[in-house]
């Protein structure tokens, strides 16, 4: 009964008609729409994203219908896919995935297998939404980008080293400019802190050295997190 469950509703272009490709085109909306929702759940995404996830499987399914047992046909249309990659922005990890999501739903609804495929987004929907439920700590969390401003004659080289060592696990000199007719340098420094906790007494220990001159923490720019 399992393998009847799993089973195409056709076996070949021969048996594709009207009604199945409707059933099909239904399935690959209800399921896109699926898709968009996990996708977006307790998260920010735009609206033409969603509706991207909502049509991708439905297209998919179209193009593989048409190019069915046409091996050159097909290979065109895998290179056409390849192009749409670099002719968008960088998504997120969980975009991109959403988007592979859609498109393997897209080729089981068009070789027919509806019940693998709303299976298939139902799990993976699930584990997308459970996951923002759960809350752990990344290894990135603590990085933090550390700029100081500081006079012209201040010896950057060494002069912070104690207060690294006390209130950083690693540091690293990034960037190094001067400003102000050079009368003064701004350090750019990449961080690991070793607590959130103990970022005022950081502040205020530097200002101690720079002459309460211009200090900022802030998170980097997550350029590691995109594909």
């Amino acid at each position: 009964m399992l393998n009847t469950f799993f089973s195409p509703i056709y076996t070949s272009t021969s048996d594709l008609n009207a009604t199945i490709y409707l059933i099909c085109s239904v399935a690959s909306l209800v399921l896109g729409a699926v898709i968009a929702w996990a996708s977006g759940f307790r998260s920010r995404q735009s609206k033409s994203f969603s509706l991207a996830l909502l049509l991708i499987p439905v297209i998919v399914q179209m193009v593989i219908m048409l190019v069915n047992d046409n091996v050159g046909a097909g290979v065109a249309v895998m290179g056409a896919f390849s192009l749409v990659r670099f002719r968008s922005a960088p998504g997120s990890a969980k975009e991109i995935v959403s988007i592979f999501l859609a498109m393997a739903t897209g080729l089981a609804t068009a070789k027919g297998y509806l019940a693998l495929a709303a299976v298939f987004v139902v799990v993976i929907s699930l584990i997308m939404v459970i996951s923002t439920f759960v809350k752990y700590k990344e290894n990135d969390d603590l990085q933090r980008e550390l700029k100081i401003t500081i006079p012209e004659d201040l010896n950057y080289a060494h002069e912070f080293d104690d207060l690294f060592r006390k209130y950083t696990k690693q540091t690293k000199l990034m960037n190094v400019k001067t400003t102000n007719m050079g009368s003064l340098y701004k350090l750019s420094y990449l961080i690991e802190l070793n607590s959130e906790d103990e970022v005022q007494a950081f502040i205020d220990d530097l200002r101690c050295r720079n002459g309460n001159l211009e200090i900022s923490i802030m998170i980097p720019a997550a350029e590691d997190r995109v594909l």
